[in-house]
């Protein structure tokens, strides 16, 4: 088998959802549909149960994956520990990105990278907490940015801190929120971002709103608050100078302290020493400099 069907088999085991694959392999779906069929018939067993849910593995299916698994991270090392032997910055640069920074500060970062280093590539999941903290206990990414305070026993930076914000296109005042009939739109995550925003509403006010919509996507809570469909508390990261006609309104805590937010940027000693990671780090220690000025 070539490497390319056995990364293509890593990815339908990762995403389980032969529309996923395809959009992450840029391959239609009948294509991939296709060269897997073809990969079944060589090793004669059904990798794959196809259902409308999506992919099930098959006992046989396990295997393979794992076998396509194991070749490929191992190809990956090779080419790795090879791009070490010469100068240049080669090889790839697998991150995993909370979704508020992959939207929202990531791509000025990567914008100089690509450019400074052509010949690196970058390989780049947004997602939640807790599947970048998966990644990068089982090895398949070098760096993760993570929000709030996570446990990790690996190489952990400070990236940012942020201070949230109530942001509204009416609502000046924190106090107006008792009133007003706008709903509270709320971003709710597996992280410890959605319980904060509750604990600081119930110390604050003693009551629960008059009205919420909960959506999954802080991009969606985002666009509904500058819209003026209601109101919302975003981190500052994500309200950038494009966002106009809002007011924002700082949270404070008891103490009268503004509530924050940190990044963290996590990872394993070992990747910290590729010359790709190394280049992405100094790049980052730029940006903070640079912001710090």
């Amino acid at each position: 088998m070539q490497i390319s069907e056995l990364r293509m088999l890593v990815v339908l085991g990762e995403e389980m959802n032969m529309r996923k694959a395809s959009e992450r392999l840029f391959v239609s779906q009948p294509a991939l549909s296709q060269r897997l069929q073809s990969i079944e018939k060589a090793w004669g067993k059904k990798i794959f149960i196809r259902s409308q849910k999506g992919l099930t593995l098959t006992p046989a299916g396990e295997k393979i994956i794992s076998f396509a698994k194991d070749v490929t991270f191992r190809q990956e090392k090779v080419r790795e520990e090879i791009d070490e032997l010469y100068g240049e910055v080669h090889g790839t640069l697998k991150l995993a990105v909370a979704s508020i920074i992959g939207q929202n500060w990531l791509p000025k970062v990567l914008k100089t990278y690509v450019k400074r280093y052509p010949n690196a590539k970058i390989s780049l999941i947004t997602g939640w907490s807790s599947e970048i903290l998966k990644s990068l206990y089982e090895d398949h990414i070098h760096i993760g940015i993570i929000r709030g305070n996570p446990e990790w026993k690996g190489i952990k930076k400070h990236l940012l801190t942020d201070s949230l914000f109530l942001v509204d296109t009416e609502i000046n005042d924190i106090e107006e929120v008792r009133h007003t009939e706008k709903p509270f739109i709320q971003f709710k995550s597996d992280s410890t971002y959605y319980q904060e925003i509750q604990d600081w509403w119930h110390q604050r006010f003693k009551t629960s709103p008059k009205r919420t919509i909960v959506v999954d996507q802080i991009e969606t809570c985002k666009q509904m608050a500058i819209n003026g469909i209601g109101y919302a508390i975003l981190p500052d990261v994500t309200i950038n100078e494009t966002v106009q006609d809002i007011y924002k309104i700082p949270l404070l805590n008891q103490d009268g302290q503004p509530l924050v937010r940190d990044t963290w940027l996590l990872g394993h000693e070992s990747a910290f020493e590729l010359k790709q990671v190394q280049a992405f780090l100094d790049l980052i220690e730029e940006y903070k400099m640079q912001d710090e000025g």
